[in-house]
Parts: structure tokens; C-alpha cells; sequence
């Protein structure tokens, strides 16, 4: 009995710092390849990259195993143009369940189809680096979101193939999907409209933690061009930290934003001051 607690003790141990490691980086840089790769570079060309930078980034998307960009971002580009309609994927007036997961384990809608098929998505599909990814995506998830995660730990600090399995590439997968469909789902439902009283995404911090800077929800659907995608401050909005760094290192440029003025009219004519204020934190 003693044996098996020690041996149950000593697991545990192993768990946590297996947890401490490697999944909590890889749920940060999947993450990255979604939010500031797939979405706020691909999807909304809201700032421009290198080729180096965009490599960096179609790697890092291929942690996350979110379909491709070119597919990630034609569903990104319904959702913002037909918010809440049947030619939105993930439409809330189906349900939170719905708006969460449950649009990935139904058909599409056929408006998804027949409105996305409008939708113009030259910019990408004549993307080299997109086009890679796209032609190998298999392979790419299969290494970068499962074999790497398990090898990593196994090699460089002896830890078990199971444990690193089932934390590094299981746990943490499935972490970062619900990180990424918390945008979908909760920051729709729970919180605040300082910016547009009109339209059902919300602000959000705890979706803006768990999503490395996205739960800016209102903001980013009422100004969905500008790439810190909210007024959260940097300690919350660690996507713009990544792209801000890759700018002072010549890797991005062009980064758009909304101008305070502009942003204050439209809090003064359809949103709210006072939950403005807990916006800018």
C-alpha cells in the first residue's frame, strides 16, 4: 500500500511539472497561431508580415489543429459579415452550446455555403505560405500539434511518453479549443457593450485570458480592422504583445488601428462610458 502511494505521490509530481512545461507554452504559441496569425493577419489584414513572420505564424497555427487558415478564415469572414444569421457558422441564435461547439458536430447551414462561396478569398488562396500549409496540413498537425508535444518532454527531461501524451498534446488540445470557442459562445452572452449596444459580442476578460487577447469582443466587431482587437492593456492582450515585438524587430508593419476620437464618438452615440471604462484596464 505504501508502494502504491508513493508511486501515486511521485506521478503527480511528475504531472504538475509536465503541466508546468510544455503544455502551458504550447497552448500560449497554438493560441498565437490562431489569434494573431489565422485571425488578426489572415483574416482581417489588420497588420502586414514578412514571409519569415508568416512562416512563424502557419507553424504555429498547426499547434492549435483549427482546419487550415484559408478554411479557419473563410468561416471568420461569414461570422463578421452575417453575425447572427443563418450565414453565420457559429450563430448564437442557436444556442450557447451551439455557438460553442456545437456548430463543428452538425452540417452546415446551407446559407454558410451559399454566402461563403460569395465571399472573396483570393488574398489567401494566392498566399504561398497558406498554400503550403493547406497541400500538407495533415501531416503539419499531426507533428507540430501531437508528435512534437509528446517527443519534447520524452527527450530533453525524461519524462514519460504517456504523461506527455495525454497533458502536453492531449489535455492541452483540447484546452485551446475551448479557449478559441469561448469566443464563439461566451463572449457573445457574458459581459458588457461599451462600444455597440446593437450587436450581441460583448467584452470579456476572463474569454480575453483564456484566449491570449480576444475577449475584446464589442470592440473587435465594431472596429474589426484594428489589430489589438480591444483596449485591454498589454498585461491582457498578449497577442498585440507578439505583434508589437515582431514590428520593433522590422517582422511586421503596417499595424491598423481606430483613432481615440473616432472610438470615443462612437462610445458616446452607441455604447457606454462608464463600461468603456472597464475595457481599459
Amino acid at each position: 500500500m505504501d508502494n502504491q502511494l508513493m508511486y501515486q505521490k511521485e506521478w503527480i509530481v511528475s504531472l504538475n511539472q509536465e503541466l508546468l512545461k510544455t503544455p502551458f507554452l504550447l497552448y500560449v504559441f497554438g493560441g498565437f497561431g490562431i489569434t494573431a496569425g489565422a485571425h488578426r493577419l489572415w483574416s482581417h489584414k489588420s497588420y502586414k508580415a514578412t514571409t519569415p513572420m508568416r512562416i512563424f505564424l502557419m507553424l504555429l497555427n498547426n499547434i492549435a489543429l483549427q482546419n487550415d487558415v484559408i478554411e479557419w478564415a473563410r468561416d471568420h469572414r461569414c461570422h463578421h459579415k452575417w453575425t447572427d444569421t443563418d450565414a453565420d457558422p457559429h450563430n448564437t441564435t442557436r444556442g450557447f452550446f451551439f455557438a460553442h461547439m456545437g456548430w463543428l458536430l452538425v452540417r452546415k447551414h446551407p446559407q454558410v455555403k451559399e454566402q461563403g462561396a460569395k465571399l472573396d478569398m483570393s488574398d489567401l488562396l494566392n498566399d504561398p505560405v497558406l498554400a503550403f500549409q493547406r497541400k500538407h496540413y495533415f501531416p503539419l498537425v499531426i507533428l507540430f500539434c501531437f508528435v512534437l508535444p509528446t517527443i519534447i518532454p520524452v527527450y530533453f527531461w525524461g519524462e514519460t511518453a504517456f504523461i506527455a501524451f495525454y497533458t502536453a498534446a492531449t489535455f492541452r488540445y483540447c484546452f485551446t479549443l475551448h479557449a478559441t470557442w469561448c469566443i464563439n459562445s461566451a463572449a457573445h452572452y457574458f459581459g458588457w457593450k461599451p462600444y455597440d449596444h446593437s450587436v450581441s459580442p460583448v467584452e470579456n476578460v476572463f474569454t480575453t485570458i483564456a484566449a491570449v487577447g480576444e475577449g475584446g469582443h464589442n470592440f473587435h466587431h465594431t472596429f474589426p480592422q484594428d489589430y489589438r482587437t480591444s483596449e485591454y492593456s498589454l498585461k491582457y492582450n498578449w497577442t498585440r504583445v507578439l505583434i508589437d515585438v515582431a514590428a520593433a524587430l522590422g517582422l511586421v508593419y503596417d499595424r491598423k488601428t481606430v483613432a481615440d476620437d473616432v472610438i470615443s464618438r462612437q462610445v458616446a452615440n452607441h455604447g457606454c462610458e462608464v463600461s468603456r471604462e472597464k475595457s481599459i484596464m
